[in-house]
């Protein structure tokens, strides 16, 4: 799953990555610490040229009132399930982000956060969903991140992972039918991504600074310990 992510790239820097203009009210803020609920920096179909905020949470549309909503929406069923099928049908979006956080279950002890990003790029997309829900006064632009199977990179952590899009398919994943897009929700596999451990300051949202991201300091930390069958 993606239960966290971040965005802290210069405005300007993040305009340029994705040749887009910020038009979120109130502007853009870096942040180190997004969590479920929160609004996130999207790309959506009808505006590609634009990154907005939607609240990170899918709500369905039969709600009677608004709800945290569905941060997650596994790809291989996603067409399937009647809360996301329209949105798989027609409403693809990019979901801009400088790395995600994962927690690994530990043989009985707490569980261990790592932050996963890409070292080729300061900012990349995951692929989304949206929805507007309407109730009867307003209205709540919505997303849900998707997921995948999980590289070998990944496998180690969580049994999940997002679908993370290569720079050459993202315009694509914008622009092409549910079928091609299908095909793109497959395990990231090159090798600018990578992980490390993190200390247990994400674990709450109310921590949102520059330690978040800091490497934990011991003689273990990282991912060359772990193999993967």
């Amino acid at each position: 799953m993606c239960g966290r992510t971040a965005l802290f790239i210069q405005q300007q820097e993040l305009e340029d990555r994705f040749d887009a203009r910020v038009v979120t009210d109130g502007g853009y803020t870096p942040r180190y610490n997004i969590a479920p609920g929160e609004p996130l920096e999207v790309i959506t179909n009808e505006a590609v040229d634009e990154i907005d905020q939607y609240h990170w949470g899918l709500i369905p549309f039969w709600a009677d009132e608004p709800e945290e909503g569905i941060i997650n929406a596994r790809s291989e069923t996603a067409s399937e399930k009647r809360v996301f099928q329209d949105a798989w049908e027609s409403r693809p979006c990019l979901v801009l982000s400088s790395g995600f956080y994962e927690w690994q279950k530990q043989n009985g002890g707490p569980k261990q956060p790592y932050r996963v990003y890409r070292e080729d790029t300061p900012a990349f997309a995951m692929a989304g969903l949206w929805d507007v829900w309407k109730g009867d006064e307003h209205a709540i632009p919505c997303v849900t991140i998707l997921t995948t199977e999980p590289s070998e990179l990944m496998k180690p952590i969580h049994d999940r992972m997002p679908v993370v899009l290569a720079r050459d398919d993202e315009e694509r994943w914008l622009s092409a039918g549910p079928d091609e897009r299908e095909a793109l929700c497959q395990p990231y596999t090159k090798d600018d991504l990578t992980a490390y451990e993190i200390s247990t300051r994400v674990n709450s949202p109310s921590h949102n600074d520059p330690t978040v991201i800091e490497p934990l300091e011991h003689e273990q930390s990282g991912l060359g310990e772990f193999t993967s069958e």
